[in-house]
């Protein structure tokens, strides 16, 4: 179970503070919208750790025993506080319930980036569990029954569409989209339909295809044969995933996409960590 919904769990049985990094400036361990529930005896999520977590902590609890400190407080990560990398960090304190489990639900999940995963064979199910903890929210589609995997991550629901491509339509806005289906026709028709998609619309802001160059070479004189221009192929990438991952094995092929993904989420900006 991911972090969350082990945070959700715990407040229908107890009451917590939940801990949000607000407002980040210059070099923290963990950008703005991160979070950590703070229960009487323990915590789920982390807000980067050391020292400051360590305050937070206290902070929080202070509020869970009735003390009245301050909903915000700002940190300067020096050497005060045993961190020498010289951001700075506004937390934000909200004592919750069972009966903030809605709003919060509604707040993480307004976090999550949508990504469609098109195909259910080895290289889609091996990137599934990649994704389980990452921060995206999955429709994964096939056109073959009996395909997925029972259990589910929680961030993933499952779709069977036959035609494969008729789901394209139905994405939510701004999803990412993954093509790995278990046959080239499958492929190159949802290619066609996030094409046309992108053309109507404008919001599929990565669509990635699985394959060598060449496999890519060939779908890309079909598409023009069906009308598509130059720039409207370019709105494709493939073969995707980072580049430099050696390797073919589907965890490793997971493992490449995933990073290129997130490289996606996060365009601009140093790597994460203090």
């Amino acid at each position: 179970m991911k972090p969350a919904e082990v945070a959700l769990s715990r407040l229908a049985l107890e009451p917590g503070v939940w801990v949000t990094v607000e407002v980040t400036q210059g070099s923290v361990p963990r950008d703005a919208g991160t979070w950590m529930a703070v229960f009487g005896a323990d915590c789920v999520g982390t807000i980067g750790g050391g020292h400051v977590e360590f305050q937070a902590i206290a902070h929080a609890r202070a509020l869970l025993n009735g003390a009245a400190p301050a909903l915000q407080r700002r940190f300067v990560l020096g050497p005060s506080l045993g961190q020498c990398c010289g951001g700075v960090m506004q937390l934000q304190f909200e004592p919750v319930s069972a009966a903030a489990v809605p709003m919060l639900r509604q707040r993480l999940a307004a976090a999550l980036t949508p990504l469609a995963v098109f195909g259910g064979g080895h290289v889609g199910q091996a990137l599934v569990q990649v994704l389980a903890r990452l921060p995206f929210s999955v429709c994964w589609i096939d056109s073959r029954d009996g395909v997925f995997p029972d259990p589910l991550p929680d961030n993933v629901v499952v779709e069977h569409s036959d035609p494969v491509q008729a789901a394209v339509a139905d994405l939510a806005p701004h999803s990412h989209v993954l093509i790995m289906s278990f046959s080239h026709a499958e492929d190159l028709d949802i290619v066609m339909a996030c094409l046309g998609r992108i053309r109507r619309h404008d919001d599929l802001p990565y669509v990635g295809l699985i394959g060598s160059r060449t496999k890519w070479a060939t779908f890309r004189h079909r598409l023009q044969a069906r009308g598509f221009t130059d720039a409207e192929l370019a709105r494709i990438t493939s073969p995707i995933g980072i580049a430099g991952v050696p390797g073919k094995e589907p965890e490793v092929i997971a493992i490449a996409v995933a990073a290129q993904l997130l490289q996606l989420r996060h365009p601009i900006g140093g790597a994460p960590g203090s």
